[in-house]
């Protein structure tokens, strides 16, 4: 066999396929569309590693955190940052204040020029926000005139919420973070290399995984739609002298042209997708249709990879199939599928994991070969068991209704096409069980308590230095939605003025909030409390003993002079016990009431302000937000959580999340695609029954119980291939096994829910096939 006869041969398969009238044309369309949308979904993900650079690079382009470095002196080339971000509800809001101090101060990236005092510019997001009547409250917190537009090379996302605001009283110290001077906005320091954590890379790989293989599976099966007529044409050119090899030559010829069409399809869906990505937002993220491009190889991989797929499976299918002159040998009995080469698939996966587990993230790095592998076999080895699977148990399927004994016999005559169907579904949630086992079994290692109670304290709000604690405490406490509210001072005493050898923590608040922290026997202002670490070394204690001399806020080499205040600790002292519910956590050494601190300590302290929320008043956290912008525009308030989870694990399941919206969605579209093509096949034989009189009802539940049946069986091998696949995964995560049946149960019923959907959208068509025109044949 030569190049020219291969070519030759499936260029005639091509000619074939674009000429086969209108049959040839729809089959064609219905071919480009399947494969088109797998295409769209692996261009979009030969996209990701861009999408993620782009963000990272925006991001830190516009960066203004310093991380402790000493402040640049003024100059004509310096500008002042007040950190002012916010939420609304529950949505981050990247707030910033600008005070240029001279005519070369920087401008952060996507502004043309400095807001003054009362203006502020403004992301087009936010824009819109506040001029929808859902942001009237937002606009109360924010309510500078805008005056321009944040351009895009300013923004990580397109439906992200910042903006700039203008000030003139801004004050940079080495004391504080809310305020820094810069020369120039961006990463201060070279990134430092992270040590990678192994169980989050094994997340990643499995992601990966478990979103592209039911993609690889639709294209395989979308580029195999019309394969029985097709089949039959093949016949005739038997009859016409061409040998069976040249046969499927032609035959691949046709997939490969449907294959061709379906990349051209799938750019133009890619390119459709890419510009709606810049309108939508999916759990918080947003993107730039700039930042969805493609890298080139992994472009042109897609390229390469999907055409000869096409020609490699049509190949493969052909060899189960005997084209002979005067027919196809497809409908006699078939030889039973044998089950031992199926199970080798599932078996060489467990095989190619098995060396990794007890791994965890102490035993180094997992290797990404044998991961990619026997995750990929385990999921192909579902798609090469349910064919046998559905054939088994069709195959003893008996009596019942007309509609059931009609789907049984329609299933025990193609059980391989009824599989093909139902394959990347099965897949999908055979992955996703396995990825929601591996993400709940080691959420705990990502998610640490923060020792505080939502019941005690809805929300914090830390002021900055320049804030009148008293002040804002009566301003909270005359919030609509605040039930109770108490200001707490927090800082430092040591027993020297510069670099102590030992110190202890201070916290000042009156009587009421002192309670909130400690169990205290009576109290009245002027009295002074310890509560004993239990760390406490003999030093520190001799710091909090009445009588002893020291300073609060003591200077540490590098830190602003001049700030210290020398204070004694008075009489009186009396030993109390923190409270177990404490609202701030680790609650040590001296408990001041405000008459006890010197008046001149009161600047250096930091303040909080922690507020109970009454939950039958809508958006009080918003009106607690609009009141901490009112009293300090630099303040930081947020809601309190009994947790906090990583923020790179939280990222992951995300990104999840995103994957698997889409996945389900070409799930949905190509299986559309796949019941409308096999109606399409069977119109002929819709409409004769239909002209025997067989009910329009009867066909309907008919072709109901051939999608039912096998998504049935899929579903249960897909449960029980991802449940061993879990199991595997924490075990190589080094976690326990644990099975959330809850969850199990409902990504199953999201299959099913899919497969119902498409089943109801493909009634309407199937109705229209069920008329005795469908006998008019050309």
């Amino acid at each position: 066999m030569n190049v020219r006869q291969w070519s030759r041969d499936l260029g005639l398969g091509i000619r074939f396929a674009f000429s086969g009238g209108r049959e040839g044309w729809v089959r064609m369309v219905l071919t480009a569309v399947g494969v088109g949308l797998g295409v769209t979904l692996l261009l979009l993900t030969t996209a990701l590693p861009n999408v993620l650079a782009a963000r990272d690079q925006r991001g830190s382009a516009r960066q203004d955190l310093t991380y402790g470095a000493a402040v640049p002196p003024k100059g004509d080339n310096t500008v002042l940052v007040g950190m002012s971000a916010t939420e609304w509800h529950d949505k981050d809001v990247r707030g910033r204040l600008l005070q240029p101090e001279g005519p070369r101060a920087p401008l952060p990236p996507g502004v043309d020029r400095f807001p003054a005092k009362g203006e502020m510019v403004v992301s087009p997001a936010l824009k819109e926000l506040l001029a929808s009547d859902g942001g009237k409250l937002l606009r109360e917190r924010l309510p500078d005139r805008i005056v321009d537009t944040i351009d895009e090379p300013g923004l990580v996302g397109s439906q992200e919420l910042a903006y700039y605001a203008g000030a003139d009283d801004l004050v940079a110290s080495e004391n504080s973070s809310r305020v820094v001077r810069l020369t120039a906005f961006g990463e201060p320091h070279p990134t430092t290399t992270e040590q990678p954590d192994p169980v989050l890379i094994l997340l990643t790989l499995v992601v990966f995984v478990v979103l592209l293989t039911p993609v690889a599976v639709f294209i395989a099966a979308a580029v195999r739609f019309g394969g029985e007529r097709r089949d039959r044409r093949l016949a005739a050119l038997r009859l016409v002298g061409s040998d069976s090899r040249m046969t499927r030559r032609i035959a691949a010829g046709e997939a490969l042209a449907g294959a061709l069409l379906g990349l051209a399809v799938g750019t133009v869906f890619f390119l459709i997708g890419r510009q709606v990505a810049g309108s939508v937002e999916v759990m918080g993220e947003s993107f730039f249709p700039s930042y969805v491009d493609p890298s080139p190889a992994l472009a042109l991989l897609v390229a390469v990879a999907v055409p000869a797929a096409a020609v490699l499976v049509t190949l493969l299918a052909m060899r189960g199939v005997v084209v002979e002159p005067l027919g196809v040998v497809r409908t006699a009995k078939q030889a039973r599928r044998r089950l031992w080469w199926r199970l080798l698939l599932p078996l060489a996966g467990l095989g190619m994991l098995y060396p990794m587990i007890g791994n965890g993230r102490g035993h180094g790095d997992f290797n990404q070969y044998l991961v990619i592998g026997g995750v990929l076999l385990l999921l192909v080895g579902v798609t090469a068991l349910l064919p046998w699977l559905v054939e088994a148990v069709v195959a003893r399927l008996g009596s019942g209704a007309v509609s059931w004994q009609l789907a049984v016999r329609r299933l025990q005559l193609s059980s391989g096409t009824a599989a093909r169907m139902v394959n990347g579904i099965a897949v999908a949630v055979a992955g996703a069980i396995a990825l929601q086992m591996l993400f709940a079994g080691v959420e705990s290692q990502y998610t640490r308590s923060t020792g505080r109670d939502p019941q005690r304290a809805s929300m914090e709000i830390d002021l900055s230095d320049r804030s009148q604690v008293a002040v804002a405490a009566r301003e909270f406490a005359r919030t609509e939605g605040v039930k109770a509210s108490v200001a707490i001072s927090s800082g430092g005493f040591g027993d020297r003025r510069r670099d102590p050898a030992t110190s202890a923590g201070i916290t000042v608040g009156d009587c009421t909030a002192l309670r909130e922290l400690a169990h205290l026997p009576s109290c009245r202002d002027g009295d002074v409390f310890l509560v004993p670490g239990t760390d406490d070394d003999a030093a520190q204690q001799a710091l909090q003993r009445p009588g002893r001399h020291g300073f609060i806020d003591p200077t540490y080499e590098g830190g602003e002079r001049g700030r210290e205040v020398a204070w004694t600790v008075p009489a009186g002292l009396r030993k109390v016990t923190a409270r177990r519910d404490a609202l701030q956590s680790s609650v040590s050494g001296l408990l001041l009431t405000p008459s006890a601190l010197p008046a001149r300590a009161a600047p250096t302290l930091y303040h909080q302000v922690y507020v109970r929320l009454d939950p039958s008043v809508p958006d009080a956290n918003e009106h607690v937000r609009n009141t901490a912008a009112h009293v300090d525009r630099l303040a930081n308030a947020w809601s309190l959580s009994p947790t906090l989870t990583s923020v790179k694990f939280t990222s992951l399941r995300t990104g999840l999340f995103i994957g698997a919206v889409c996945v389900l969605a070409l799930i949905g579209a190509s299986l559309l695609v796949s019941q409308l093509e096999q109606l399409r096949e069977r119109r002929k034989l819709l409409s004769s029954l239909v002209a025997f009189g067989t009910r329009r009802r009867t066909l309907g539940l008919s072709v109901l119980w051939q999608t039912a049946l096998p998504i049935a069986l899929g579903l249960l091998l897909a449960s029980t291939v991802g449940l061993a696949l879990g199991a595997v995964l924490l075990k190589m995560a080094a976690t326990p096994v644990t099975v959330d049946w809850a969850s199990v149960l409902s990504l199953a019923g999201a299959g099913a829910a899919v497969v119902l959907a498409v089943t109801l959208l493909s009634l309407p068509p199937l109705i229209r096939l069920m008329r005795p025109e469908g006998l008019r044949t050309e």
